[in-house]
């Protein structure tokens, strides 16, 4: 979904980076009230992990692959502002570094894969809950479907801003059908990364992630034989099983793992975009990279000839410069709420 510089033409993509940097500032503003001293830290951790996870292209169809966007599960973990904080930071890091997802074309990016599909989620996300039980199993079922529901999203966003600004004569209604089409079975992929990540973070500490904040496990007592809740002004309590440190510790591992190693054995087929633009000609009037002379571009180490090492390497590196950078972006937007509510600033 990375869209590549010279799909969009010029005046398209000033106003998605309008669009965008509008975004990113109520965000920035949102994110104070999302974030606090548990999870700032975990904030930029989601950052390095979507960056990971985006490099483990799966297959879903023939000579097609597709990989996590990761709006629904940034949202989802840490809220939907700070998500679309998250999902920016990987792409900036992605166009700089890595000449993945052209520059002239960040706010085309940010405002497809960051914003429309944080949005989309969230309110899927928050819409199910509102029907499901309050129980931890109902936050996985809603992880599940807003991620499955904010893939084709973005592909109907792309559609939309192609059809407005594309530099090719391609009709809409072969882009829409292609684009929508593939990206559904991209959202299942999505769908299934983002459940398990949730529910693995839940089943250590719920406390951590915002899309299950209120909900409460309500003590059970066995009467007649048969499991009853208690009366509700008595919840149980629910305990940390793991202290944040060794989350974020785990979490940093596995983001280094699968970046590093894991992605060599990730499928080497076009993504979704790539594929339809090819097949449709979408591409033909597609520029070169503004950092394509990267020692990074295309994850891989310039001058490495081993290409295991290389990408690995590059990996591994992706993913601290991500969680350096997302962190720096987070604890500043906590040392600002914490500013905001200061003695001096409340008149206490």
């Amino acid at each position: 979904m990375h869209v590549p510089d010279g799909f969009i033409d010029a005046p398209t993509s000033a106003v998605t980076g309008v669009i965008a940097a509008g975004a990113l500032a109520v965000s920035l503003r949102g994110a104070r009230r999302e974030l606090d001293e548990r999870t700032a830290p975990l904030a930029g951790l989601v950052a390095a992990f979507i960056f990971a996870v985006q490099m483990l292209n799966f297959p879903v169809a023939a000579g097609t692959s597709g990989h996590l966007l990761g709006g629904a599960l940034a949202a989802i973990l840490v809220g939907p502002y700070t998500g679309v904080l998250c999902v920016s930071v990987v792409l900036l890091m992605q166009g700089v570094l890595f000449a993945d997802g052209g520059l002239s074309a960040l706010g085309v990016n940010i405002t497809d894969m960051a914003l429309v599909t944080t949005i989309v989620a969230y309110a899927v996300f928050r819409g199910l809950l509102a029907v499901l039980p309050r129980k931890r199993r109902s936050v996985t079922v809603a992880s599940f479907v807003a991620a499955l529901l904010s893939v084709p999203a973005a592909a109907v966003a792309f559609t939309l801003m192609y059809e407005i600004g594309g530099t090719t004569d391609v009709a809409i209604g072969k882009v829409a059908t292609a684009m929508i089409g593939v990206h559904v079975l991209i959202g299942i992929g999505e769908a299934v990364i983002t459940a398990l990540t949730v529910s693995a973070v839940i089943a250590v500490r719920p406390d951590l992630v915002h899309g299950a904040r209120g909900l409460q496990q309500r003590l059970q007592l066995r009467v007649d034989g048969a499991l009853v809740d208690a009366p509700a002004a008595a919840p149980a309590p629910v305990a940390a099983r793991t202290s944040r440190r060794t989350v974020w510790i785990t979490g940093l591992v596995t983001s280094l793992v699968l970046a590093g190693f894991v992605s060599f054995y990730a499928s080497a087929n076009p993504d979704g975009l790539e594929k339809v633009a090819h097949d449709k000609g979408i591409d033909k009037k597609a520029e070169e990279h503004a950092a394509a002379d990267s020692p990074l571009a295309d994850y891989g180490v310039k001058d490495v000839s081993d290409a295991r090492l290389s990408g690995g390497l590059a990996g591994v590196i992706g993913v601290g410069a991500t969680v350096v950078a997302g962190s720096a972006v987070f604890w500043a937007v906590r040392r600002r709420r914490g500013a905001d509510v200061s003695p001096v600033n409340t008149g206490l």
